[in-house]
């Protein structure tokens, strides 16, 4: 199991999502419900929203609420518990077993209430949901879930049917650009940057950070390597190496994250068999966390790479003013030279389809290069 602790401020508090913060208002006034259900595309604000209303939820008739809303925004109150699935991919039956299903037929510890948070329930198998729904269904009276996803579409239909839907709308670009200028981000960056994340507030954040703008070079060199003339080896294969070093250097960081928290735990905890058993279970974490990493900067890296071509389609067009970010597309066409856009289109597709393949475990080294090999002979000079 992963608790979170007290997250970084994002964009996209409930000041962002009028019509989830009525439904939560109308919702509190008349009685919460037992599961909640927040859906709408990543970085829009649905963890920040889900700890607030945890907080009102465990405020509610207590005897201190602004510190027990302290804590909660801390992480530390003892009647709230915020779950991460611990697979690389998926939620695993001991993510809910003890934290959720035993947890959730014990009382609260001071409040009148347990709160349960899960992240990313997609990510939920047959075997996970069945575990959870009897909670769902007849929690105690004291029991209240929020469930969080990205994609509502991927939710089993036995957990959708069973929880009161709260809906995230993508974040508006001009409400991101000006929060990103407040921040010190020049003008034009923040604007390009609230495009490119495409609602999610956390992403153009990220994107703006000097790491973001690293990674955007990468994926530059990447783009620029495929418009080239020359040959695949000379121009593909070194191209992509940047974003995969990138990303495999933030699964060496995951990992060594995952180490201290091991390293602090072992010194208090005494030589024997349970030793050896948590070490291993450290390790297993390690593993995951370390491969979570990898797969999320691939996975930003190639939808940049998607969304560049995506721009160069609308200069090849004439449609400049419609390119995300249109001053990076523009001085990519004047290097590269005309192209077809269709070809442009399709070399989108591509890049989409390999940022998809990466749930399946597939071979990040492999899967780069052939893409880079197929983005030369679709869009590559002659």
């Amino acid at each position: 199991m992963s608790v979170s602790g007290h997250p970084r401020r994002a964009l996209g508090g409930a000041e962002d999502q009028p019509q989830a913060r009525m439904a939560l208002k109308t919702s509190l006034a008349a009685g919460p419900s037992h599961a909640y259900l927040f859906h709408g595309p990543a970085g829009v604000g649905k963890r920040t929203v889900a700890r607030a209303f945890a907080a009102e939820l465990l405020a509610e008739g207590g005897e201190d609420p602004d510190g027990v809303r302290r804590r909660v925004q801390h992480g530390v109150h003892p009647d709230l518990t915020w779950v991460r699935p611990t697979g690389a991919h998926v939620m695993r039956t001991e993510d809910v077993d003890g934290p959720v299903v035993a947890a959730a037929t014990r009382t609260p510890f001071e409040s009148a209430r347990r709160v349960f948070v899960l992240e990313s329930v997609e990510t939920m198998n047959d075997e996970v949901a069945n575990r959870m729904l009897k909670t769902l269904e007849e929690p105690a009276a004291f029991v209240h879930l929020i469930l969080l996803t990205d994609a509502i579409g991927q939710v089993l239909p036995t957990v959708v049917s069973r929880c009161q839907l709260v809906r995230f709308g993508p974040l508006p670009a001009p409400s991101i650009a000006a929060a990103l200028e407040a921040d010190g981000v020049p003008a034009d960056r923040a604007a390009a940057c609230a495009r490119l994340a495409m609602g999610n507030g956390a992403r153009a954040r990220f994107l703006a950070s000097e790491e973001g703008e690293a990674l955007r070079a990468d994926v530059d060199r990447l783009l620029g390597a495929a418009l080239a003339t020359g040959t695949p080896e000379a121009a593909a294969a070194p191209a992509w190496q940047g974003l995969l070093d990138r990303a495999k250097k933030r699964k060496v960081e995951a990992e060594a994250q995952v180490g201290e928290t091991r390293d602090a735990r072992l010194e208090t905890e005494p030589k024997g068999r349970d030793r050896g058993a948590l070490e291993r279970q450290f390790e297993d974490t390690a593993r995951r966390e370390g491969r979570r990493a990898q797969t999320e900067v691939l996975d930003l890296g190639l939808s940049l790479a998607a969304l560049g071509f995506r721009d160069l389609v609308c200069v090849a067009e004439g449609a400049d003013a419609a390119a995300l970010d249109p001053r990076r597309a523009t001085a990519l066409a004047a290097a590269a030279g005309p192209r077809d856009p269709r070809s442009l289109r399709e070399a989108a597709e591509r890049c989409e389809q390999v940022r998809l393949s990466l749930s399946l475990n597939v071979t990040e080294d492999l899967a780069l290069e052939a893409l880079g090999y197929r983005l030369l002979s679709l869009v590559g000079s002659s």
